[in-house]
């Protein structure tokens, strides 16, 4: 067996369908964000503006943030010394678990070295808890919630993207008796389009399910406090678990769970990916308590936030430009070829000193692949005006059509 060659056919394949991966080395500079520098791989450096991170409300350069991690590792060190029941459990932790249940309103929350390892950890430890139990699951699920319930061995149902209906008709053809388990996200990061949260709570409730909720992408930027979709609809107390991260609104790293204290309990004593993995490192923890904290009180960055949002949808719109519009944060722009997504990014990074990621096939259906923008309260009216030249030549340049409607 050739194993080299192998590879070689597998990466080339990548190469071919334009799917291959390129990491953009940037380096970004406290109180300078979303302005970065950008190392090319001939060693020049050229200074570049950010406009895909999930940083979305600039908490990484916060000076309470950074003042709270400092302060930490100069008083305990680099890392936390084990895993959670052998050494690495410390007042770092047990402080930002009470903010993570205090934000949602719940008894208890749970600490993960990331939301991927939360949602894969919990969902395949639930058929463990629940004998006999049956997920449903929204196909736009993202990949860590999919590994989650496929590493559980139970079974499962998928219901079409945001099908109320769909939901129904799986629900009503499974056994009254099974323990369910709904899951599904807040906001979809790929179109950025909302959950039916409330309805989906409704078939729960008629059905006999356990609600499940990834709200990565709206903790700390939804809600009076920043509980997400769930606190701003006023539906937080009617989820049973709670996904969310500490590395995007926050600004820091790690993911978590908030729940009843007994489940919470629970997958803190059966799941392998929670058991067996070397806690936060306490700066972490103590930045992101200090973040959760601060934006509980701040309700100011998230409207700039929805603001900025609003204002790029309309500007990308007066071009002509196909935009997915569901009034989230998120703007992706539809450019339908890998090989032209990739040839806007490249463009842009090159010429304009503007970094976005291309998003294309296996992480969107082929011919919908897109440039996803995530517009911040750091950028300033000079960002927002070089990216709408930039993005204005090389849409002409690629002859991508235009049109009055959104995507």
């Amino acid at each position: 067996m050739d194993y080299t060659a192998k590879l070689d056919t597998a990466l080339n394949r990548l190469h071919e369908e334009g799917r291959y991966r390129t990491f953009i080395d940037i380096e970004r500079r406290k109180g300078q964000f979303p302005r970065a520098v950008w190392r090319r791989p001939d060693g020049t450096e050229s200074e570049i503006t950010v406009w895909c991170g999930n940083d979305y409300l600039g908490m990484g350069q916060q000076p309470e943030v950074l003042a709270a991690m400092h302060e930490a590792l100069d008083a305990t060190g680099a890392g936390s010394g084990g895993t959670r029941n052998i050494s690495g459990t410390t007042v770092y932790h047990k402080r930002l678990e009470a903010e993570i249940a205090d934000l949602h309103g719940t008894e208890a929350a749970l600490l993960f070295t990331s939301a991927y390892i939360a949602n894969d950890a919990t969902l395949s430890t639930l058929p463990l808890l629940f004998p006999g139990l049956i997920i449903v699951s929204d196909e736009l699920n993202h990949a860590s919630m999919i590994q989650g319930i496929r590493h559980g061995n139970c079974e499962k149902r998928i219901f079409r993207h945001n099908d109320l209906d769909h939901l129904r008709e799986i629900l009503e053809g499974l056994d009254p008796a099974a323990p369910k388990v709904i899951a599904f996200e807040s906001i979809y990061s790929m179109d950025g389009d909302f959950g039916p949260i409330e309805e989906i709570c409704d078939l729960a409730d008629e059905f006999g399910a356990l609600t499940y909720i990834d709200e990565v992408h709206a903790v700390g930027m939804y809600g009076p406090r920043g509980g997400g979709v769930t606190e701003r609809d006023g539906l937080a107390h009617r989820i049973d678990i709670i996904n969310g991260t500490l590395g995007k609104a926050y600004g820091v790293v790690g993911g978590y769970i908030a729940a009843s204290a007994k489940m919470v309990d629970a997958i803190r004593s059966y799941a392998p990916g929670f058991i067996f993995t070397t806690s936060l490192p306490p700066a972490i923890a103590a930045g992101a308590a200090a973040s959760i904290s601060h934006l509980k009180n701040n309700h100011f960055l998230r409207e700039r936030h929805q603001a900025q949002a609003r204002v790029l949808k309309a500007r990308l719109k007066g071009m002509g430009l196909p935009i997915f519009d569901h009034g989230s944060h998120i703007v992706p722009v539809l450019v339908g070829d890998p090989v032209k997504c990739k040839m806007i990014s490249d463009k842009l990074l090159e010429d304009h000193g503007i970094y976005v990621q291309p998003i294309n096939f296996p992480t969107v259906p082929r011919g919908t692949e897109r440039l996803r923008f995530t517009p911040s309260p750091v950028h300033g009216p000079d960002e927002m005006d070089r990216l709408i030249r930039g993005l204005d030549d090389l849409w002409g340049q690629c002859a991508l059509s235009r049109s009055a409607q959104t995507a």
